[in-house]
């Protein structure tokens, strides 16, 4: 039979030699263990904490105060004087205080005509059709049909651009001067801005937005506003409703997409819409504590 291999044998000093280095072995592997534990759960926590700052803080959350708003058929034409600025039939029989406790004559719509620094020739085809050119007309526009219409623009940090716009309104006098910054990517705070000071300038009972590219018939506007409505919380124009972009090559990518789900909500779009008394009331005394 063949003989069975041959077991070595260690002495007992050297086997106790193995047993205290393999009890060392398995201490510093313990140590270590617990010290990568450690280290995942410091990693872990400043993570979370990073995220929870950053979807607290997120991005700068524009807002604003209704800050100087001007509207210079009063300012330049009339000089200022609202005794002198009549508006709707009995307007003056109508005021209000505004805001900022200025008189807010009557009128059935305010429309404000989204305009920029580049559109002087979008305003001045306006003024060539559908729009008069000359204040006295303006104002016999208004007292006809119950619209005061104005071009809705906001400032620049440009010397040049605000130089010639400020020529052009003591030429035309048919702008409402907002504080807001005229920006394309601030364009909802801008529109925001505009039923805040239009609420502060008119007692209107609906207040309009459109866009200066449009052809306008007043005379109907005003016919669709008058008409009789059930609720005095009314929008009047175009909702829709579409996909959250979120690839970064698109044009319009939303960086916080993951934030509104597959789609937008409805919202108002076209390049006119109207809000009654009432909606524009609530934004209008919605809290504002910073500026854009």
């Amino acid at each position: 039979m063949p003989s069975s291999p041959s077991r070595k044998v260690i002495p007992l000093w050297q086997n106790g030699r193995l047993e205290k280095a393999k009890s060392r072995q398995q201490q510093q592997q313990r140590r270590w263990g617990s010290f990568f534990n450690y280290a995942c759960f410091c990693v872990g926590t400043i993570g979370i904490l990073f995220s929870v700052f950053c979807l607290v803080k997120g991005k700068p959350i524009y807002t604003f105060r209704c800050g100087n708003v001007e509207d210079t058929l009063r300012s330049i034409h009339l000089g200022g004087g609202s005794d002198r600025y009549a508006g709707w039939a009995g307007g003056l029989n109508h005021q209000t205080a505004g805001l900022e406790g200025q008189d807010r004559p009557k009128v059935l719509g305010v429309v404000g005509i989204q305009t920029g620094f580049g559109s002087s020739q979008r305003r001045k085809a306006l003024r060539e059709t559908w729009l008069p050119s000359d204040p006295d007309s303006l104002l016999n526009l208004e007292q006809a049909t119950g619209l005061a219409f104005r071009f809705v623009i906001g400032r620049t940090k440009d010397a040049q651009k605000m130089a010639e716009l400020e020529k052009e309104m003591e030429k035309y006098t048919d702008f409402m001067l907002i504080d807001v910054e005229e920006e394309y990517h601030k364009l909802p705070y801008k529109t925001l801005s505009f039923f805040k000071a239009a609420y502060a300038l008119f007692d209107a009972d609906f207040y309009v937005k459109a866009d200066d590219d449009i052809y306008l018939r007043p005379d109907r506007l005003a016919t669709l506003l008058a008409k009789e409505r059930p609720s005095p919380r009314t929008y009047i124009g175009c909702m829709k409703k579409g996909p959250v972009i979120t690839d970064p090559k698109l044009k319009w990518y939303e960086p916080a997409g993951y934030l509104l789900g597959s789609e937008y909500f409805y919202h108002a779009y076209g390049p006119l819409y109207a809000l009654s008394a009432e909606v524009v009331a609530g934004l209008a005394m919605a809290r504002n504590d910073r500026s854009l």
